[in-house]
């Protein structure tokens, strides 16, 4: 993990952003109850400003991730299924973690996968 912010190949940016992702998920949840403060009892009115900047936060580390892994299906030559886990995983909370471990482990981010043996590519 001491090399986590080497962003130097295709491979370490997916595991970054796939990183990243998950406490800006975090960070936009709490963004989304704070909204609903007043609701909520929290606070007498809703407090807008979380959700505007941990969105925004989100929101690029969504799309540095989805172009990440985008450009990874490409060099790495991944199949239909791989790629579509991968923006899958974008999209649903907490999951862009798993498949980075998953695709660590079975040979397909190059380089992290040494030792691995790469999945067929079959789509």
């Amino acid at each position: 993990m001491g090399d986590l912010f080497d962003l130097s190949t295709v491979g370490k940016r997916v595991r970054f952003f796939g990183i990243a992702e998950v406490p800006s998920w975090v960070l936009l949840f709490i963004g989304s109850a704070l909204k609903r403060a007043d609701a909520l009892g929290i606070a007498d009115q809703p407090i807008k400003w979380p959700v505007m900047v941990f969105g925004m936060l989100h929101g690029l580390i969504f799309l540095a991730y989805a172009i990440s892994c985008l450009l990874a299906s490409r060099e790495y030559e991944w199949p239909g299924r791989t790629t579509g886990l991968a923006l899958l995983s974008s999209v649903v909370p907490f999951s862009s973690v798993f498949f980075e471990r998953w695709a660590i482990r079975t040979g397909q981010l190059g380089e992290l996968s040494q030792g691995a043996t790469p999945a067929a590519a079959a789509s």
